[in-house]
């Protein structure tokens, strides 16, 4: 089902499963090195699965079910609904940025296939969902979706509930944040807040009696996630979060140009600068609108390696940087 504004009836479980943006996609991730693809995402949601299903809790999935938009491999697509429909409980689905083409969801994108043929529940609209009756409290559930604006007042959503609780896809400050990202904040009757979007697992913030998590996802797409442990959370009746790991190999990531044998620091400092005034200048110029592989740029930056006789170390760094601008540019 496509919950734009409607409500689920309640239901009766023992917690809720957490599930963090899984990005399911054929395409894999620029750094990763696994043999095979998706088969190592796939197990992390088969898992997901089996501690739904012994522990009686429902899934609510964070956004970003898929890594694009349209998903291409019908096997895939097959695959993930077989999974999807294992759970006792039908998925609870936030819509994230990488599961829409526009703004919001509509037909053309492949989640909203899924839920109109009842693989999951996808909440298209910002607004109250649902209540889950978990032991003897009622907790009531409501999800804003990427690019819509979160509540700052939930009071009257729900009638005698023990706890409200609300997801979100958002880019949120948690530890510092970013320009543009949100500082957490009160959201008057809310009791627990629970983001997707940013993959890392954030330290909780509480602001007024909201209390802000960031679970973080189960998949790890880029390299600055390398020491992120793959997690499902529980979330119980008092809004507290209980670690569940995932199966996982901890080296799934080609460092090349990552690691580099040690060098001046100063000489490196120097050379990466000028190198990057470069690539500044060749995006200033509008070459990356012009590229979307980021050729021109890297012609350009190759061009000022062999000027400068630049040093393996630097030209190795550099290139690993552009190598994840472009890859950032191509999933945005």
């Amino acid at each position: 089902m496509i919950l734009s504004g409607n409500r689920l009836p309640p239901l009766s479980c023992s917690g809720l499963l957490v599930i963090g943006d899984p990005h399911v996609g054929s395409r894999r991730p620029g750094r990763r090195k696994d043999a095979v693809w998706p088969q190592a995402l796939l197990a992390k949601l088969e898992r997901c699965v089996a501690i739904a299903n012994e522990r009686g809790l429902a899934p609510v999935i964070l956004g970003d079910l898929f890594d694009r938009p349209v998903e291409p491999d019908e096997a895939l697509k097959s695959q993930l609904i077989r999974t999807l429909k294992s759970f006792r409980h039908r998925p609870l689905v936030n819509v994230g940025n990488h599961d829409i083409q526009h703004t919001m969801l509509t037909d053309g994108d492949t989640l909203a296939l899924l839920g109109l043929c009842d693989v999951v529940d996808v909440v298209s609209a910002s607004g109250p969902v649902t209540e889950f009756h978990i032991g003897t409290r009622r907790v009531g559930v409501g999800m804003t979706p990427y690019g819509q604006a979160i509540p700052t007042d939930l009071r009257g959503s729900f009638s005698d509930v023990d706890l409200n609780a609300w997801f979100t896809h958002h880019d949120i400050a948690f530890d510092g944040g970013y320009p543009g990202a949100v500082p957490p904040f009160a959201v008057e009757g809310c009791d627990v807040l629970v983001n997707g979007h940013i993959h890392k697992t954030q330290k909780a913030v509480t602001a007024g009696r909201t209390r802000w998590l960031n679970p973080g996802n189960i998949n790890r797409q880029s390299v600055d996630l390398a020491n992120h442990v793959p997690r499902a959370w529980i979330l119980d009746a008092g809004g507290g979060l209980e670690a569940q790991d995932l199966p996982h190999e901890r080296d799934v990531f080609d460092l090349t140009g990552r690691i580099v044998e040690a060098a001046d620091g100063g000489m490196v400092a120097r050379e990466v600068e000028s190198a990057f005034v470069t690539l500044l200048q060749a995006e200033s110029s509008t070459e990356l609108k012009r590229s979307g592989d980021g050729s021109i740029v890297r012609d350009e930056v190759e061009a000022k390696f062999v000027q400068d006789d630049t040093p393996d170390a630097v030209r190795a760094i550099v290139r690993s940087l552009l190598s994840e601008a472009v890859e950032r540019h191509a999933g945005s």
